[in-house]
């Protein structure tokens, strides 16, 4: 099956070459449900595809750690962004294995991680660090058999990580996560005291039509990752940056124009996530939100319709999560892709529909899982 698909690709990938094969798609890089970066254990870092039950479908090498990737939504070619403040983003037919573009940040920038596309596939906003004037930046990129710059506007704040379409296509949503960092002083963070994250809702010109500021106590709760429902809702995953055992609500529930709903575990099951959360994914349909913490080594799941919290799902070093089949999916530090039912699906689904499944592979999965389509 493996040297098949391998077949596959170097014949498509031949074809690509020679202009035969004007329309390609995802099921010609054999159908990935999910990518992933990763850490092999010979040190090296290379960009995954996953199907649906866990299972590697092909690895394309990479110069470093990689942090997200953006898959485009029509043909199979993913953007591999650098974890910060590395400066990579790489352009990745996934067909061939072979880098289409490489993405080069303007002078006194570098990358913070995320993408994401427009709904027609044509182009690219990217979140952005202007480190030298302490600005968070989006960038515009034309997609093409080469990706060219279009132009840049502001996040709407400092420290723009992950950023999502909303399901109109006419808007972005990012998460500005207020800390001001600068590649000579590495990671460190420089502004905590003043630190501000940020909501922002912008159109695709840049133009910001709705942002969420939170409260002056919580303000040091940086604002980093994104989950979006087919009915607009927005999760916001936060990463607390005081006294851990003063930490507020890490997750919270907007929509654009609406108002705010923070969600907060009982206090030892908030108290376990460490002040952390790694990721997010919104189940719509079932009023259940997912949250990752690896530093807790724990997935939560709480009720979006009451806000309640629902339960703990044990898993060391876990922080990837994507929805499949209307079920959360998880990778984990220490090779682990797996799914299991959530305590009310087993009570519910006795015909089976939901499935557990779990997967160990050699590698180690970095911050996050994306899902294809």
């Amino acid at each position: 099956m493996e040297t098949n698909m391998h077949n596959r690709r170097s014949f498509l990938a031949g074809l690509f070459a020679l202009g035969l094969c004007p329309s390609v798609t995802w099921a010609d890089a054999g159908s990935p449900a999910f990518l992933s970066a990763a850490r092999n254990p010979d040190g090296k870092y290379a960009l995954f595809g996953l199907s649906d039950k866990g299972g590697i479908i092909f690895e394309i090498p990479l110069p470093g750690r990689g942090h997200a990737a953006a898959a485009h939504p029509q043909r199979p070619e993913a953007v591999a962004f650098a974890r910060r403040p590395g400066n990579f983003a790489l352009v990745i037919d996934c067909i061939s294995g072979k880098t289409r573009a490489v993405l080069d940040a303007p002078s006194g920038r570098h990358f913070y991680g995320h993408g994401a596309f427009s709904a027609d596939g044509t182009r690219l906003f990217t979140s952005e660090n202007d480190f030298e004037n302490a600005q968070g930046i989006i960038g515009v990129w034309a997609v093409g058999e080469t990706y060219q710059r279009l132009g840049e506007f502001h996040s709407g704040a400092i420290g723009p990580h992950e950023l999502k379409l909303l399901p109109d296509g006419k808007h972005l949503v990012i998460a500005n996560g207020g800390i001001e960092t600068h590649p000579d002083s590495g990671r460190t963070k420089l502004n905590i005291a003043t630190m501000q994250p940020s909501l922002a809702y912008v159109r695709l010109d840049g133009t910001q039509v709705d942002e969420l500021i939170l409260p002056q106590t919580m303000h040091k709760n940086s604002i980093r990752h994104l989950s979006v429902g087919s009915d607009g809702t927005v999760a916001f995953a936060m990463q607390w940056q005081g006294d851990i055992n003063q930490s507020p609500a890490l997750l919270g529930l907007h929509t654009m124009g609406g108002t705010s709903q923070l969600l907060k575990a009982p206090t030892d099951a908030h108290r376990a996530l460490q002040g952390y959360i790694g990721s997010v994914a919104l189940l719509s349909g079932q009023n259940r939100l997912a949250a990752t913490s690896p530093r807790g080594g724990m997935m939560q799941i709480f009720d979006t319709g009451s806000g309640d919290y629902v339960e703990t799902i044990l898993e060391p070093d876990v922080c990837g999560v994507a929805i499949h089949d209307a079920q959360f999916v998880r990778t984990s530090g220490q090779g682990v892709v797996s799914c299991s039912q959530l305590r009310e699906q087993d009570k519910r689904q006795a015909d089976g529909s939901a499935q557990n499944w779990r997967q160990t592979h050699i590698c180690q999965w970095d911050n996050h899982l994306v899902p294809i389509g």
